[in-house]
């Protein structure tokens, strides 16, 4: 979890400046739904995204 949290703040929270808590709200369920478990690769997972992985291994 902690790298999950550096990684959102990193790629998002510090790069961005939210007009209100709304859209904030609205970027982070952006970021963990379509980039992070869509598009985003993982060393983890043999740098496929999670959903690629569970696809593959399901």
């Amino acid at each position: 979890m902690e790298s999950f949290f550096s990684r959102l703040k990193v790629e998002l929270i510090y790069a961005e400046c939210f007009e209100s808590i709304a859209a904030a709200k609205s970027a982070i369920f952006e970021y963990i739904e379509i980039f992070y478990n869509r598009k985003r690769r993982h060393s983890t997972l043999g740098y496929l995204s999670p959903v690629e992985y569970e696809r593959r291994c399901a």
